[in-house]
């Protein structure tokens, strides 16, 4: 169902990426706001055999199912796209935006206050929901009289006096009916619903959608750590202590509070700070989003800092044997991930794991491993030497460690 109600998006969103118009391969100039150019939509309608309107409609809901990426003036094919074909969860992120946007797609005559259009915006998840329970069709007098019941809950819950210059109140003596009907229609024009003489539907797709959204509600009240509310750097020391598996809940409640791209850069951005040890953990909750974050883990791997980790994150998303997984780095990567996990152990964890880290090592002598560590350059190679020297319970050991910390240090081989 979500294919076949996003063909036509998809369609438009491949042109656009098969299109060049700004001086760059498969970038559209657009119009101010991302919407199209005439002639673009001209050009456009003639190459699809559609009209110009039918393209634009079509244009604005790829770029509502985030088909299409628009950077100021430009557009292109966006990620989701890239996925579209080997992907059912990207499709159906996809219709789960467009349906999240269903104001937008049907928009409010403009005779309709927009005081009351917004009360009805924010009283539309409790109808859904009643649908859904329902399992079955819905006359619509019962939906205008729940409609009714909300409306008044939600006026009921804002009737303390705020402060400063506030819109015009809505009348209690609004008279819904014609709202519910511009609802109803948007909703149906995406997908959620059916309508049917003097009753309402939910399809299939729709009922998933409004599951789903419950299913997040209830994740995001289960967070046990309750660091929901952090940002992912905040997050992500909040569950340093944590259980694997209670960490994973934790990932799954930050995540389903908010959108899942901006949630993928600031785990990124969290993975590239000094701390060693976020850098695997934000790795770790990128491993429960999934497929959503591949553009941008593959992107990073091109990230001196990141690219180990990056490159066994894509290797395990591809299906590679978790006990293989690390033949996918070349043996400077492998070397470069052991001083990065060492510095994590050795600024949280107890000397004797840093210790038993030296097992961990690709290279099979304390020599070898020392000539390789000098050469990879990491930026914590001194700190690691000199913890992993006054961890170490073999003297001898230790100070072959101490003079290979003390050569990096002053730059000698």
């Amino acid at each position: 169902m979500a294919r076949k109600g996003l063909a036509a998006a998809a369609r438009i969103a491949r042109w656009a990426g098969d299109t060049g118009s700004a001086g760059q391969q498969n970038v559209l100039r657009t119009a101010p706001g991302g919407a199209l150019t005439p002639d673009i939509a001209e050009r456009a309608a003639a190459q699809l055999e559609l009209t110009p309107q039918q393209v634009r409609t079509d244009w604005d809901t790829a770029r509502l199912a985030g088909l299409i990426e628009v950077h100021g003036d430009s557009a292109r094919a966006g990620w989701r796209l890239r996925a579209w074909d080997r992907d059912d969860s990207a499709v159906l992120r996809g219709w789960v935006a467009l349906f999240d946007a269903w104001s937008l797609v049907h928009p409010a005559p403009a005779e309709l206050a927009p005081a009351a259009v917004a009360e009805v915006v924010e009283a539309v998840p409790q109808l859904l929901s009643v649908l859904q329970l329902s399992q079955g069709p819905l006359p619509l007098p019962q939906l205008l009289d729940l409609l009714g019941q909300r409306v008044t809950e939600l006026r009921d819950e804002r009737c303390e006096i705020p402060y400063g210059p506030q819109a015009e109140p809505v009348s209690a003596e609004t008279d819904l009916a014609p709202l519910l009907d511009w609802a109803l229609t948007g909703l149906a024009a995406v997908g959620a619903l059916t309508l049917d003489a003097d009753q309402a539907t939910m399809t299939p797709l729709g009922s998933w959608a409004v599951w789903v959204k419950l299913e997040q509600i209830i994740v995001a009240a289960q967070s046990p750590a309750g660091n929901i509310e952090q940002h992912a750097e905040g997050m992500l020391r909040g569950c340093a202590r944590l259980r694997p598996n209670a960490a994973r809940a934790e990932y799954r409640a930050w995540l389903a509070a908010r959108p899942v791209r901006s949630a993928v850069t600031e785990l990124l951005d969290a993975a590239r700070g000094d701390d060693s040890l976020l850098r695997g953990l934000a790795f770790e909750a990128l491993r429960v989003v999934g497929a959503p974050a591949e553009p941008d883990v593959r992107a990073a791997s091109d990230e001196l800092l990141l690219r180990p980790y990056a490159l066994i994150w894509l290797a395990e998303h591809e299906g590679c044997d978790p006990e293989d997984v690390h033949t996918v780095l070349t043996r400077e990567e492998s070397t470069w991930l052991w001083v990065d996990t060492a510095a994590a152990v050795a600024d949280h964890g107890e000397a004797t794991l840093l210790v038993r880290h030296l097992e961990a090592a690709v290279q099979p002598t304390i020599p070898q491993l020392l000539a390789e560590i000098r050469a990879v350059g990491h930026p914590r190679t001194v700190q690691v030497l000199v913890a992993l020297a006054a961890a170490h319970p073999d003297p001898a050991l230790a100070k072959a460690v101490r003079r290979a910390a003390f050569q990096v240090h002053t730059g000698g081989a």
